[in-house]
């Protein structure tokens, strides 16, 4: 057995929800699949970090790629950045940006109704902006983007001008530590803050938008500043070639700087309506071509930020009704697993650990036979951690190197 594939549903694990009778949409949802897979396999929860540690999913796929996140993580947007395929040099400092939309300096809606189209157009007046420094914004995937500010004498210890919340304020950004360098970058994003309302707000998409009784995106928010972050290659580390499919640029960005290769595939949006199917037969093509293939889907953790858990629930069934395809797989040993927690009684991610089945030859097989955050528990593998991950893997394919005499 000579190779890998981790398969990421991105926050698919969650809390019990008193609609669902205390029971979490994992365990309510029918997933003959995973549960087939639990029941091959060794079964456990992950500390995606370590417990009570909150992941983002940029520190929640370093920890599983095997990378301790407090080492090498700078920030966000430095992995947005190189998602997107935008170039950053030392000193550039990078933002992960919101379309937003704002009235009266409150933000009613931190994604701007999810926008889909004319985010291009946007993006566009935005880079006509005179902030007095070469910078460059560009759009991502639906309500978001990438901002970076390419000078000197910049630094990336700032406060973000995101409240993250709704009908919060709109928030000012300042050092978090004290500096000329700080200052200076903490001035720029909210001149550049100020100036995206100016430009947005009269917008002919915004206008169309408001006559549709859309919610305008009228405003960028900033978060997650950055500088370019350090990080040896998988192939360097472990030496083992890898690949990624994901439709978020987050997520190509994390693997890209892990030196692994990045696959397109078409209809693999990272929204709601991204095309579950091809990305599996897609990994099913891929996986033998490498020593590791990630495979991100995203859906799971949009519902839970949405809150939705009856949606939460028939989106993962709808994962699992894709998923058979990978039980004929020889000789690659598969672990199922996600990056965090989305419960849908908080809206966003949480430090509850997920669950994780790992299957292939070798693996000491338990009496789990659901893949769900209660079952998974009982498991084999017990609790570990994301940076665990990775070095059972290569134990159970034979390439991991042994320490000591």
């Amino acid at each position: 057995m000579a190779n890998m594939m981790i398969l990421i549903f991105d926050g698919i694990s969650d809390r019990p929800v008193k609609d669902l009778d205390y029971k979490t949409p994992l365990e309510v949802a029918e997933t003959p699949n995973l549960d087939s897979a639990a029941e091959r396999g060794i079964n456990g929860i992950m500390d995606t970090i370590k417990p009570g540690v909150i992941p983002g999913s940029d520190t929640g796929h370093l920890a599983i790629l095997g990378y301790d996140p407090y080492e090498v993580y700078t920030g966000r947007g430095p992995f947005e950045a190189a998602g997107l395929d935008m170039d950053m040099e030392p000193g550039h400092v990078a933002f992960r940006c919101n379309f937003s939309t704002l009235e009266d300096d409150i933000v009613v809606d931190r994604r701007a109704g999810r926008i889909k189209e004319g985010t291009d157009r946007l993006a566009k007046v935005l880079n006509e902006i005179e902030l007095g420094v070469d910078f460059l914004f560009k759009e991502g995937v639906e309500h978001r983007g990438v901002l970076i500010i390419k000078d000197s004498d910049l630094g990336a210890k700032v406060s973000d001008v995101d409240p993250h919340m709704e009908n919060a304020s709109l928030h000012t950004s300042s050092p978090i530590i004290k500096g000329a360098e700080n200052e200076r970058t903490s001035q720029l994003i909210n001149k550049f803050t100020e100036m995206s309302i100016d430009v947005l707000s009269k917008h002919p998409v915004n206008l169309e938008r408001e006559e549709k009784g859309l919610p305008p995106a009228n405003v960028v928010l900033s978060r997650g500043a950055g500088v370019v972050p350090v990080m040896d290659s998988l192939m360097e580390r472990a030496n083992i070639h890898g690949a990624a499919i994901a439709g978020i640029p987050l997520v190509r960005g994390v693997c890209k700087m892990a030196g692994m290769d990045i696959i397109s595939v078409e209809g693999a949006t990272g929204g709601l309506d991204t095309d579950i199917e091809a990305i599996i037969d897609s990994s099913v093509s891929e996986v033998q071509k490498h020593d590791l293939l990630i495979v991100n889907i995203k859906g799971p953790d949009l519902l839970g930020h949405d809150g939705d858990a009856e949606a939460k629930v028939d989106f993962i069934e709808k994962i699992d009704s894709k998923l058979g395809v990978l039980e004929k797989l020889e000789d690659v040993c598969i672990a199922y697993t996600s990056d965090h927690s989305t419960p849908v009684t908080v809206n966003n991610h949480s430090g509850d650990p997920v669950p994780i089945t790992i299957t292939g030859e070798g693996v000491r097989k338990d009496r789990v036979s659901s893949f769900d955050e209660r079952s998974c528990g009982q498991g084999g593998l017990a609790r570990i951690r994301g940076t665990d991950v990775l070095n059972i893997m290569l134990d159970l394919v034979n390439k991991a190197e042994k320490f000591g005499a």
